[in-house]
């Protein structure tokens, strides 16, 4: 279920810098939703958005800016 990737891709990202820096390269959030797929982690651009209440707006943004990440 996208909702525990998305909790388990905010678990990861904040234990392992490394991660997180990599998806903080991330131009736009599809950049950054196929960066996280590529990592094993299984999510939409909406379902990350419904999950992390993020607009569009918010997220033309650094990804490094989202809470968590």
């Amino acid at each position: 279920m996208a909702k525990e990737q998305v909790a388990r891709l905010f678990r990861d990202a904040q234990a392992n810098p490394s991660l997180r820096e990599e998806l903080s390269t991330a131009p736009n959030i599809e950049a950054f939703v196929e960066m996280a797929k590529e990592r094993g982690y299984d999510f939409t651009v909406e379902e990350w958005q419904e999950m992390t209440r993020f607009s569009v707006e918010e997220l033309k943004g650094k990804i490094s800016e989202i809470p968590g990440i």
